[in-house]
């Protein structure tokens, strides 16, 4: 692109439209799901990047401000700023579970992906993403449950926009560093004629808080680290790609799924352009 490069993109019309709408119905669901909403700083600490497990593995993804001192890097997700939130703090186990979510862009150099997946929207350096994060006790069991119930919460989203998708339980090979267990959801895309990544929820056990001193106190005084777990509600421009391909008409016009409606005043259809 002539203003930014390759991975970069412009959203007009409907699409821009189309875009918040997604953004803003997952983020609806899950305030209504009792999780509170937070607005999170996209320029973080190494500290912040090191504690979540980003760095020091995965340092080539991110994008420096090196004019900053000491610097400062861009969050590839807002799963660093949530996570991190507590950073250094004991909590009381009476405030846990902590349930946080939040909207934000998230920047990603996408080194090493080279002529991979380089048109279209699955692929881009920048987007927009709804996360949710849970900070709870240390407790393997609990820490399972919440497990699935944020992975519910990522399903009643394209459930909601009835997107056929699927849950792909990821083996320990292709687990990130520090996770404990991964669930991916992949959406079907016609175009690839096959189901493609757009949702991932991770659980951590200790891993982060161990790294971030984020802990808390029981109720016989003793201090333990939390667990933490996190999942993409919903991730847009890639979730667009569904959107747009499984709803299309015959006549080129799109379909827009009826959840959101109230989001796009309205309207019904997106016309095909002369």
């Amino acid at each position: 692109m002539k203003l930014a490069g390759s991975r970069s993109y412009f959203l007009t019309g409907m699409g821009t439209v189309l875009h918040l709408g997604v953004l803003r119905l997952a983020f609806d669901m899950m305030v209504e799901r009792g999780f509170m909403p937070m607005t999170v700083p996209m320029l973080v600490r190494d500290e912040a990047m090191t504690g979540t497990g980003y760095f020091p593995i995965g340092r080539e993804q991110a994008y420096a401000m090196s004019n900053d001192q000491p610097p400062t890097f861009l969050v590839g997700t807002a799963e660093v700023s949530l996570t991190a939130y507590h950073m250094n703090e004991t909590l009381d186990e009476r405030t846990l579970p902590r349930k946080y979510v939040a909207l934000s862009s998230c920047f990603r150099r996408e080194a090493g992906t080279h002529g991979k997946d380089a048109a279209g929207l699955y692929r881009v350096h920048q987007f927009d993403k709804v996360e949710q994060v849970v900070v709870c006790r240390n407790d393997p069991d609990e820490s399972k449950r919440w497990h699935f119930a944020i992975l519910e919460h990522a399903e009643a989203v394209l459930q909601r926009l009835n997107l056929p998708h699927r849950v792909v339980s990821v083996c320990t090979g292709e687990l990130g560093q520090g996770q404990a267990a991964k669930f991916d959801i992949e959406t079907w895309m016609p175009s690839r004629a096959g189901y493609a990544e757009t949702h991932s929820a991770s659980r951590f056990y200790e891993f982060q808080a161990r790294r971030l001193n984020m802990k808390y106190r029981d109720e016989q005084g003793h201090v333990r680290l939390c667990h933490t777990l996190n999942n993409t509600v919903i991730a847009s421009p890639r979730i667009l790609i569904p959107i747009l391909e499984n709803y299309q008409n015959a006549d080129g016009s799109v379909t827009i799924p009826h959840a959101l409606r109230p989001y796009v005043g309205g309207q019904e259809r997106i016309e095909r352009s002369a």
